[in-house]
């Protein structure tokens, strides 16, 4: 009966944990292929050749439908595939995709880098702003530069480590891969403006559903690791006055942490987009909060990483009352 404890530690723990531990090491590799880069291009492909005439919308649907359901279908079968011909071939290919997926290391390094360019200057912290934001970020003064890292390290805490590690609990790696696939259809034509509005429609509903759950999971870990219990009711009222239906509970989360206030107008393609203001102290950001948002980070993907191992092997563990006869064989 322990063989199935052995099995689920060797498949699915020991991945994931290798995965995990060399995006800590090495980030996003930027010098290698990308596998989202390649879905990136798949989107893109797709977009200029279906966003046209009538039916957009479904066009859209379908073809983010299709894109989803195929990606996690290949990965099923190319891993499925891989074990059957060596373990140790399976557990260094997954690892490497779950590693590609994980994007927790790049994001802290990239808030890191903002906060140190704007202290040298204006202009350089805009830019470097730029490189993990959508808006334009030509005119913003240092306070808005600070205050959008600190945003989009809240709400990529959320897409870009809990959702995927989610989602790896529940479909295995090809179900990591297609929400990446989910998320990267919504930030390519996801977006309410005059090209994407229809052909995207679909592909940000499909998005806000992906991201439902971990979006709120990532709200409570983060208010739990900071120790400040009291936030839930913050989280609560300001989260669910966001634009989105889900980005505003771990950026509620960080600014009651933090105790400042995210939100504000925004210029995103041209088009001035009001988001509603998160939180009541409008101070002035500082290294410091950036230090304390990493930590608050790091501590919520370490506990999500313990409660996904502990739930994997507590349900292996129920399953040997009902399958008393397994084996596992390392080739």
């Amino acid at each position: 009966m322990a063989c199935l404890v052995i099995t689920t530690i060797l498949y699915i723990v020991f991945p994931l944990l290798i995965g995990w531990v060399l995006d800590k090491i090495f980030g996003d590799p930027s010098r290698l292929p990308h596998p989202i880069v390649g879905f990136g291009k798949l989107i893109a492909w797709g977009e200029h050749r279906f966003n046209k005439g009538m039916h957009k919308v479904l066009k859209g649907g379908l073809w983010a439908g299709f894109l989803i359901l195929m990606i996690f279908t290949l990965s099923a079968l190319f891993l499925y595939g891989m074990a059957s011909i060596s373990f140790w071939l399976y557990l260094a290919i997954s690892s490497i995709l779950i590693f590609y997926c994980l994007a927790g290391t790049t994001l802290i390094r990239e808030v890191r880098m903002v906060f140190q360019a704007v202290d040298r200057s204006l202009e350089e912290g805009r830019k470097q702003v730029g490189r993990i934001v959508g808006r334009d970020t030509s005119a913003l003064s240092a306070q808005e530069v600070r205050t959008a890292a600190l945003e989009t390290l809240a709400e990529n805490l959320s897409d870009g480590v809990i959702a995927p590690l989610f989602w790896y609990l529940l479909l295995g790696t090809p179900g990591m891969l297609a929400y990446k696939m989910i998320n990267t259809l919504d930030s390519m034509i996801g977006y309410k403006n005059e090209r994407y509005l229809l052909f995207g429609r679909i592909a940000a509903y499909i998005d806000d559903f992906a991201n439902y759950i971990p979006a709120r999971i990532t709200a409570w870990l983060m208010v739990i690791v900071s120790g400040k219990w009291s936030l839930m009711q913050f989280v609560r009222k300001y989260g669910r006055q966001h634009a989105s239906p889900n980005s505003g509970y771990p950026e509620a989360a960080l600014a009651g942490i933090l105790n400042c206030r995210f939100g504000g107008p925004h210029d995103y393609f041209g088009e001035s987009v009001y988001k509603p203001y998160i939180g009541e102290n409008e101070r002035a950001l500082t290294t410091r909060d950036m230090k304390k948002a990493m930590r608050v980070n790091q501590r919520t993907e370490i506990v999500m990483m313990l409660i996904i191992i502990a739930i994997q092997l507590s349900v292996c563990t129920i399953f040997l009352f009902l399958s008393p006869h397994h084996t596992v064989v390392l080739s």
